[in-house]
Parts: C-alpha cells; structure tokens; sequence
C-alpha cells in the first residue's frame, strides 16, 4: 500500500486531532507459517480489528501498520487508525529476514514520531509487536546484531516497546537475544486470545496520559515463557 504523504496526514490530523498510539504487527509469513498458522493470524488480525473498535475512542487513537517478512520485507499498511484499518489476508513463503524487518519497523515508529511532533500531535511510546515462528535466516548476522542492538537502545530510551512472540518452533533462545522484553511462547494455535490481548492493552494505553511511563497490562492467558 502506498505510503501516507504529507499533505494526507496534516487532513487526517485536522479532522482526528486525538493524540495517537503507534502499533507495528511485525509479522513472520515465511514457508513455516503456511497452512493452519497463516490462516489463525489472518483470522487473529480480523479478531483485533473487531474488538478494538468497539471502543470509540481507541479506535481514533490507535494507529496501526504492518510489515510482513519472509525472503522479502514488506510494507502491507502504512499507519492509519484503527477505525479505517481492513485486515489484509496474508500468505506464507519464503525465508525469515527478521533483522531486516525489525529495522524497518524501527524506522516506521522514528518517522510516524516525527510526522507527529510537525503536525502538533502528542503520542504514546509506539509498540512494535512481532510474531514469528521461526529465527532469522537468509540474511547476514550483521543485519541482526544490528537491529538487535537498536532494539536495545530504543528500549533503554523509552523510544518504543518491542514485544516478541515465538509460535511453536520458533528459537525462543534466539528471541531473547534480540529482544530487552521474555519473549512469549504463543500456546498452540491461540492467536484470537492473543490479539484480544493487544486489543485491550493498546486500549488500556490510548485511555491513560500520554505522559504517564507505565500503563498495568492485562495478564497473558494466551502463551507462557519458555526460554
């Protein structure tokens, strides 16, 4: 999807000034997610749209984006509130070039902020939420020390709140190398209790001060740590 321009989010923010909280679904859709996986974060995206725009006033205050990622990093949906936002249904090929992609979702978060502080519009710390089934792969090491690294910084800055969740298979070891945050074992197939989950956190989080530092979030009945 095309890239919001300037001249559309200066409109967007005349007509919805309400401040606004960032969420990136970085989302595996290598080989290994085919078949039942794929079709539960299809289903899992279609979940979270529903739930979350129950509530009036998230729905003009969350903004979501997506990014997709196998042997390419794809840009599915640029941010946009959660009252327009239509689930895309996504496919599953290919390899895993994580480190490629968390860099892209760092670098989304680093211009919706700025396009917010030119517009005038107060934020949330953005949330980049990631879920993959697999480690990186198909990719140089660099690329993932590096995005690992910026993951790090980002975090210790307040400058965003990374969250991993490993679908069975995937290397949670290698997760929590990339990630300042345990990452999540997802338990089996539950990907609508998961996005119910981030549904009522990213509600929690757009009805609180943006100002405030720490929102409680709800307890994760959907997966375990498992390291």
């Amino acid at each position: 999807m095309k890239k919001i321009s300037q001249l559309e989010a200066a409109v967007e923010f005349a007509d919805n000034p309400e401040p606004r909280c960032p969420c990136v679904l970085l989302l595996d859709t290598s080989g290994s997610m085919a078949g039942e996986r794929i079709a539960a974060l299809n289903g899992g995206l279609v979940t979270f749209r529903n739930d979350i725009t129950k509530d009036s006033l998230a729905s003009r205050r969350v903004e979501i984006a997506i990014v997709s990622f196998n042997s390419e990093v794809r840009l599915i949906q640029d941010f946009l509130t959660m009252d327009k936002f239509q689930p895309p249904t996504l496919t599953a090929s290919g390899q895993t070039h994580m480190g490629g992609a968390i860099e892209r979702a760092l670098d989304l978060t680093d211009a919706r902020k700025k396009t917010y502080r030119e517009n005038g519009i107060s934020y949330y710390r953005p949330w980049i939420f990631m879920i993959t089934d697999g480690t990186p792969e198909g990719e140089a090491d660099q690329i993932v020390q590096r995005a690992a690294a910026r993951v790090k910084t980002k975090e210790a800055a307040k400058g965003v709140a990374f969250f991993a969740v490993g679908v069975e298979g995937a290397d949670m070891k290698r997760l929590a190398q990339i990630a300042v945050r345990t990452p999540i074992k997802l338990q089996g197939l539950k990907f609508g209790p998961m996005f119910v989950w981030l549904s009522a956190s990213m509600q929690g989080v757009s009805h609180s001060d943006p100002d405030d530092v720490m929102v409680p979030l709800p307890a994760v009945g959907w997966g375990h740590v498992s390291l």
